[in-house]
């Protein structure tokens, strides 16, 4: 401890004393970043370096809102972290911990992640109102998507939608994170595949909708599209696109999920857009993403050139297609608007055993596939190739994953329908998972599922966060949630439930993740940050 000595009164030199104090120990706990969508490119939301936060204090009334931000419009990306920028415009410059939001609006954020000062704002261009007409994210549509972020570069990477003279056009922008200034020219996202009758398909950014968060993998940067509300399915299909992070040049290859020239209906999709959740990257840089539905016929999948309703796995470069699973009940789901994409994939971690290489995704329907990543599954029309199914609950979420300190095995988090559940990662013998607890959230406004993340001291102190959508019609409150899964039986221990923001929009989903660093929990919603922390 630090004491200032002099004339001041004593009241002075004890507030000087524990400043100084918690300044010590902030700068003596190495401080967490959180740089890309659920927390890694596996996209297993789990924060295993949080020294803070424990089941004790989380659950005790001392925990709670620390303080709000207001924002300038709804806010559907997930809130990125970098501690100790060295801000280099504005009124702020100095160095900060800093927590990166973007609006809908168009607009990026800059705020100190203790203070909630804002330190910079950068408005990008004018967003597009409904576009096609579609409400389920409106009213404006600007940044839709999580950006990423590269520490060592000092960039911030954001997908831009806006409205220009003549027609929408999606930029890809590398921000400096110390001045939310282009590092680079802005690229304007443009692309063109060969379909199979041999003509041109050209990537029309009025039909496709960039909602996925973006990936940084190989020194490169990608992005998943998919359409808006499904309209204009005729001119409307999945894409995987990426670009060299240190130019932004384009790949040379890309990956269109249909490239049949005709279908029944002239419907095509096969959208990448799992509710926001970003593709996953495995550890030799393979691209894994899930896909949703194609031409209402539910006759139009071949696996080659139609890949809808899959979990789907590429080259690096986007020029092969590695490997690939795909339900046996795919055409009932193209039939239903059913999507297996509204959920995203979770490749997990390294596990013992025989099959080291493990990954789970679930959609609509409720069924989460437990999967070998090297060897998906494939297609049969008479059963699922994959190491287990299991029921969740209607999912347009995605997984978390985390070890477990009681026996140090690792555990799978669902949140599909309004539960959440922790599986066991079983990994003797034949893998599997074995459901071990649940805990439920108040739910029904929107459609079911919502999003987790995991943080723990190592694997210490386990807690679950959730985040849900609207309760009812009637209520746009949005409220997080803190769960012990370790309390003991079957049944997880509540360690909180606060208002985290609103959600009026509830023509569509709030697919919002809570962020956890450094001692706080960071929640975006519509037009605020809340901050939440042991006050």
């Amino acid at each position: 401890m630090v004491c200032l000595r002099g004339k001041s009164p004593l009241g002075v030199h004890a507030l000087v004393c524990v400043f100084f104090s918690v300044m010590a120990a902030t700068l003596a706990t190495a401080q967490t970043a959180v740089t890309t969508y659920h927390n890694d490119n596996y996209r297993t939301g789990w924060n295993s370096t949080e020294t803070t936060l424990t089941p004790t204090n989380v659950g005790s009334k001392n925990f709670g809102l620390l303080g709000t931000v207001t924002l300038d419009d709804q806010v559907d990306a997930q809130p990125l972290i970098v501690p100790g920028v060295t801000i280099t415009a504005g009124t702020h410059q100095g160095v900060h911990d800093v927590v990166y939001v973007a609006t809908e609006n168009n607009s990026v954020y800059a705020i100190d992640a203790d203070k909630g000062t804002i330190l910079l704002k950068r408005s990008l261009g004018q967003p597009v109102t409904y576009p096609l007409g579609c409400g389920n994210n409106g009213p404006n549509v600007g940044i839709n998507s999580t950006p990423v972020i590269s520490t060592s570069s000092n960039i911030l990477y954001v997908m831009v939608y806006t409205q220009g003279a003549k027609a929408p056009a999606y930029h890809l922008h590398a921000l400096d994170l110390g001045s939310l200034t282009d590092k680079l020219t802005a690229q304007l996202v443009t692309a063109s595949h060969t379909l199979s009758d041999g003509t041109a398909f050209i990537f029309n950014a009025k039909y496709q909708r960039q909602r996925p968060a973006l990936l940084l993998a190989n020194g490169n940067v990608y992005a998943g599209f998919g359409s808006f509300c499904d309209i204009s399915a005729n001119h409307s299909r999945g894409w995987l696109l990426g670009w060299n992070a240190t130019t932004l040049a384009p790949l040379t290859a890309n990956r269109l999920n249909d490239t049949q020239a005709t279908s029944p209906d002239t419907f095509f999709l096969s959208s990448i857009w799992m509710s926001g959740y970003g593709p996953a990257a495995d550890d030799s840089g393979n691209i894994l993403f899930v896909t949703g539905n194609s031409d209402p016929s539910g006759n139009t999948y071949d696996g080659v050139t139609n890949i809808q309703e899959s979990v789907v796995k590429v080259s690096s470069d986007l020029t092969t297609m590695l490997d690939i699973f795909t339900p046996s009940d795919w055409g009932t789901l193209d039939m239903q608007d059913n999507d297996y994409g509204s959920g995203g994939v979770l490749v997990l971690p390294d596990q013992p055993g025989s099959i080291t290489h493990l990954a789970v995704a679930a959609g609509k329907e409720g069924n989460m596939f437990f999967m070998n990543e090297d060897d998906l599954g494939g297609y049969s029309s008479t059963g699922n190739n994959v190491l287990g199914t299991y029921r969740v609950g209607g999912c347009w979420c995605g997984q978390s994953y985390y070890v477990d300190p009681t026996d140090g095995v690792g555990r799978v988090v669902t949140s599909g329908g309004n539960t959440v559940g922790s599986w066991k990662v079983q990994t003797s013998s034949t893998p599997s998972l074995t459901n071990v607890s649940n805990a439920g959230i108040t739910a029904g406004g929107q459609d079911p599922g919502f999003f987790t993340s995991i943080s723990s001291n190592g694997t210490a102190n386990p807690i679950i966060w959730a985040l849900g959508r609207p309760a009812s019609q009637a209520s746009d409150t949005v409220y997080l949630y803190a769960f012990n899964p370790d309390a003991g039986g079957s049944n997880m221990t509540q360690l909180f439930q606060g208002a985290a923001g609103t959600w009026p929009n509830i023509g569509g989903n709030s697919n919002l993740v809570p962020v956890v660093a450094n001692g706080k929990v960071y929640v975006a919603t519509n037009k605020t940050l809340k901050v939440f922390a042991v006050k």
